[in-house]
Order: C-alpha cells, then structure tokens, then sequence
C-alpha cells in the first residue's frame, strides 16, 4: 500500500472558481506562492516562489482536466512526490477538493514527523484558498512561522 497524505475541504464555489485560483499565477498568489513563473498546463515544468520564506518550488504538471483535477509532481528526483488535486462540483454553489500527496518513503526514520507536517500544510493552503475564495481574505498566505 503506498503511503498518502489525504486531505478534503468543502469550499463554497463552483469548481471553475477553483480550479482557476490553482492553475492562475495571479490568483494562486492571493493564497499559497507568492508567484509563479507561469500558468499551468500539462507537460508544463513551472518554479512557484515564497518571497516571504526566500524559497521556490519546482514542478511538473503531469495532467489537468479542466474543473476537475491537477496531478504534478515536485520535490528532487530521488525525493518526487505526486499531489493530485480532485474537485468535485456538488452544485453550482459548492466543491469539494480533495488533496493526495504519495511519494513518501516509508522507511525514512522521520515518516511520521513528515507526513504530520505536510498534512498541516495541506489543511493551512486549503484554509487560506477557502479565506480567499469565500470571504476575499489575502493576509492569511505565508503566516506560517518557522
């Protein structure tokens, strides 16, 4: 069984406002990476950049079904994880969003710490998506204190 991180929010939009803040340099912004060195598209390898943690993040976008999934994967070769992003439309008021990260190794000696880390991770972008996304709330990016 391959180790996942799982993660599910219900965010109320439609899945096309959604999926455009994901795959929207502009619109990411407001809730995760400061920037992003362009739009995604599959096949495409993309550098998202946190200005405020002085940190960037290589990607490559392996699919995209418009409103209704991402799949990339990131992290160095040796270390690649596969996060795959589902939107499910419940009615044109409401989405679920659905985050999958596999690629752990399941005997590094820190599987629990990592796993624990990222799934806080997931939960505080999908929270700050939601802030934006309902209530128009762009402060809630990069708050996260190391």
């Amino acid at each position: 069984m391959a180790i996942q991180v799982h993660t599910k929010f219900k965010i109320m939009k439609p899945a096309h406002e959604v999926f455009n803040a994901f795959i929207e340099p502009e619109l990411m912004s407001n809730f995760w990476f400061s920037s992003a060195s362009e739009k995604m598209a599959e096949g495409k390898t993309i550098t998202w950049r946190y200005e405020e943690y002085n940190a960037e993040v290589e990607l490559t976008v392996v699919e995209i079904l418009e409103d209704q999934k991402i799949v990339f994967k990131w992290g160095p070769a040796e270390e690649e994880h596969t996060v795959t992003i589902t939107l499910n439309e419940l009615n044109e008021t409401t989405t679920i969003i659905e985050v999958n990260e596999t690629g752990w190794n399941e005997n590094d000696p820190d599987l629990i710490n990592n796993l624990l880390g990222n799934k806080e991770g997931w939960v505080y972008m999908l929270t700050c998506l939601k802030g934006y996304l309902e209530n128009g709330s762009t402060n809630l990016r990069a708050a996260i204190v190391f």
